[in-house]
């Protein structure tokens, strides 16, 4: 060598050990702790950028890099740095703030659809059993034990299907044991209320046969044994779907329907069954009973109105029973189309017009098939789409826990439709259109202030 080679910092080679070679390259090699190299730092910031923006602290970057397995002597050596939080507050300094939404979770009101359309089905399919017994036993002159025996069923078949989900959020034993007390109770009291208007044995005992397969066909639908209801269900349809090509005789036409109901009623004990076989739940409390009492009275003014309806357009009654299992869908939609809307906005009026939007967008989706439907069974469709849009926005409310306000708007459109339709005063439809009509509004305005609000969803 011509002469010392300086390797003190402060001279020219501050931060490198430069060795010059035969072919006049030059061999730079990092000295530790010698400064940063701004390259390597910026590249490995440019690596890491979509995982170091989102940050709120450089120490969410030191566990990055950790996870990365850079130790301190790589660290030190490669970019310069003196350790890893040194590194890692560069990063932090290099990278703008990234905060990405996160994905949008699942919607925990998705409705299931076959079970809906099942249920709506459901609804309609024992009315076939009419079809093979009415002949059988003076139908259009005894209508009266039946409508009775209905709306005994209904009222008591509301109020005790919401007693018992209230006892499936403590267990499924406790919900069981509440539908077998409660179920053949109310088959005792629907058969009473039809016999009082019976005029003759037989009579009373179709009476009886409806209100028993009306309080199994609750259990079931309480128990999701929708299945079960519809297998039980086939004689009876299989009997109608043959009448237009063949004659069944009277013993069939009586055994088809009976068949059936001992089908649902051996469905209903098996899942009861079932139910009862669950570990009981210590410690559950009884929730009082006229908590329930406002789902009865719904049930029983929801059926006065379906029955003044049916009064003028009985096709009516087939097309809105069979619309309930859309209704029941689109009542699942709004909940999770509002806890959407609850996610997109704001402030309180923001959400209470998008709320407002909601409901009118799922009374339109129910409403509108009704008008061809109503035209294709020759029936009034102004009255039908005013009924259904009251009974629609009451079960709303009822989903969310609003009981009262439903019950009282509805019991009072009913009794001045049955005052109407008996007092034959206004003639025609007017009477039960401005009933429904004028339920359909309040019960659409407390909706509105009520689920308006976002606590409401919370």
């Amino acid at each position: 060598m011509s002469g010392p080679m300086a390797l003190e910092p402060g001279g020219t080679e501050r931060d490198t050990l430069a060795l010059r070679l035969a072919d006049d390259r030059t061999l730079a090699l990092r000295m530790p702790d010698r400064g940063v190299d701004p390259d390597a730092v910026d590249l490995l910031a440019a690596e890491l950028a979509d995982r170091v923006g989102p940050a709120v602290h450089p120490y969410e970057v030191a566990a990055l890099l950790e996870s990365e397995g850079l130790t301190g002597e790589v660290i030190q050596e490669r970019y310069g740095h003196p350790d890893l939080f040194s590194l890692a507050s560069a990063l932090y300094e290099r990278v703008p703030r990234t905060y990405p939404e996160p994905a949008p979770p699942p919607d925990p009101w998705r409705p299931d659809h076959l079970r809906c359309a099942l249920r709506g089905a459901l609804f309609a399919l024992p009315g076939l059993a009419y079809l093979l017994t009415g002949r059988l036993w003076h139908a259009e002159r005894d209508t009266d034990v039946l409508i009775a025996a209905g709306l005994a069923s209904w009222a008591w078949g509301q109020a005790l299907g919401h007693r018992a989900f209230l006892r499936m959020t403590t267990g499924r034993r406790e919900a069981g044991r509440t539908l077998l007390k409660g179920a053949p109770l109310g088959a005792v009291v629907a058969t009473a209320a039809g016999s009082l208007f019976a005029g003759s044995a037989t009579a009373a005992g179709v009476a009886a046969a409806q209100s028993v397969y009306l309080a199994a066909a609750g259990v079931l639908l309480v128990l999701a044994g929708e299945r079960l209801l519809l297998a039980a269900l086939v004689p009876v349809i299989a009997g109608a779907a043959a009448l237009p090509w063949w004659e069944p005789g009277t013993a069939l036409r009586a055994a088809l329907p009976l068949l059936s109901l001992a089908g649902a009623v051996a469905a209903a004990a098996w899942m009861l069954r079932s139910a009862l076989a669950a570990s009981p739940v210590p410690g559950g409390a009884r929730p009082p009973v006229l908590r329930s009492l406002p789902y009865g009275l719904f049930g029983l003014a929801a059926g006065v109105l379906v029955l003044v309806e049916g009064h003028r357009h009985p096709y009516a009654v087939i097309v809105l029973t069979v619309s309930m299992g859309p209704a029941e869908w689109l009542l699942y939609k709004y909940r999770g189309m509002s806890v959407a809307a609850l996610r997109a906005v704001t402030t309180p009026a923001a959400f209470l017009l998008r709320s407002a939007g909601v409901l009118a967008l799922c009374l339109l989706a129910y409403l509108l098939p009704l008008l061809p439907a109503a035209r294709l069974t020759d029936s009034a469709p102004v009255p039908l789409m005013l009924l259904a849009a009251a009974l629609w926005t009451a079960l709303l409310l009822q989903a969310f826990g609003m009981a009262w306000p439903p019950a009282a708007v509805c019991l009072t459109a009913a009794a001045g439709s049955a005052a109407a339709t008996v007092l034959h005063r206004p003639p025609g439809d007017t009477a039960a259109s401005l009933c429904c009509g004028a339920a359909a509004l309040c019960l659409a305005v407390c909706a509105l202030r009520l689920l308006g609000r976002p606590a409401a969803h919370a």
